[in-house]
């Protein structure tokens, strides 16, 4: 099966397009390294397709009148009482209800863990730990750290981290900022204090390295088009459409397995993605995902160590 990959990189396209090696990016303090050679092509486990899914674990962590499917119209001075409750559904029933929906469809997800939000429940915290998910980084709290300082910025991510790592015994090394908007600085700082990917990144269907600081430093790409906070927190898509629209998804990331890496990323949030009918699809897609040969179910860590190993 002739490829676009394969065309380029027979009339030596790929080298004129860059894409061998791009420059460094002012700024950045990083620069890409693709996966570009017929040995990093493909999942050294054998998977035609590796799927990531991620659970978010925010709730209790947000700050008073947070956005939220109620109007955004209360005066100035007051709590939003009801948008506060529809937050607490997120750790009272919906984290609970997909911990049951992972186990009984034998997969193991990364959770993104606002270290607030741990701390409000860390025997939450400790039983996704416990049963066998990776716990990650997402900031201490909902602040934007983007227009930090580089010492406000490193304290900050410091701060959720060991929130983390005290409440579960968790070491997280993988780090998620708010809205995906991290600065200049972060992944310098993410380096500084030991951690190995974050997922701050749409630009691939696949994990690729970055240099930091002359570093390999790891990218496991998230998802907007998989992600309930913005299909059906947003009013746009019913949970029906959610999973037509990941399984299509899925069904053409398949087919280019054949012969090239690929990775699917679905997202979930604790008060959207852990509601009845949202588990009920999502472990009916899940299944769907599982007759297929080669499919397997990575957490983040696993995928990052994954080409971290690679020559």
């Amino acid at each position: 099966m002739s490829t676009r990959r394969t065309f380029m990189r027979q009339t030596g396209a790929l080298g004129a397009l860059g894409v061998l090696g791009t420059p460094v990016l002012a700024g950045s303090g990083f620069r890409e390294t693709p996966q570009s050679s017929s040995s990093s092509s493909r999942w050294p486990d054998g998977s035609r397709l590796v799927v990531s899914v991620s659970m978010q674990f925010e709730s209790g962590g947000q700050p008073d009148n947070a956005e939220s499917p109620f109007p955004q119209n209360m005066l100035p001075g007051f709590r939003d009482l009801p948008a506060a409750t529809w937050y607490e559904y997120g750790y009272q029933e919906g984290i609970p209800r997909m911990l049951d929906n992972w186990d009984e469809l034998g997969i193991k997800v990364t959770s993104h863990m606002v270290g607030a939000a741990v701390l409000k429940n860390p025997d939450l915290a400790k039983e996704i730990v416990t049963r066998g998910h990776e716990a990650a980084a997402h900031g201490m709290n909902w602040r934007s750290q983007y227009s930090m300082t580089y010492p406000e910025e490193k304290a900050f991510v410091r701060e959720g981290a060991d929130a983390i790592r005290q409440v579960t015994g968790f070491n997280p090394v993988g780090y998620n900022a708010n809205w995906l908007r991290r600065g200049e600085n972060t992944l310098k700082i993410l380096k500084e204090l030991g951690f190995k990917y974050n997922i701050d990144d749409l630009s691939r269907d696949e994990p690729f390295l970055t240099r930091v600081e002359g570093q390999n430093f790891a990218v496991v790409p998230y998802t907007l088009r998989c992600n309930d906070i913005l299909l059906i927190e947003g009013k746009n898509f019913s949970a029906d459409q959610f999973a037509q629209q990941v399984r299509a998804e899925f069904d053409q990331l398949y087919k280019e397995g054949a012969t090239r890496r690929r990775q699917l990323s679905i997202s979930f949030h604790d008060r959207i993605g852990g509601t009845p009918q949202m588990v009920k699809v999502t472990y009916d897609l899940i299944r769907y995902m599982q007759r297929h040969k080669g499919v397997t179910f990575k957490r983040k860590d696993e995928i990052a160590e994954v080409i971290l190993s690679e020559p």
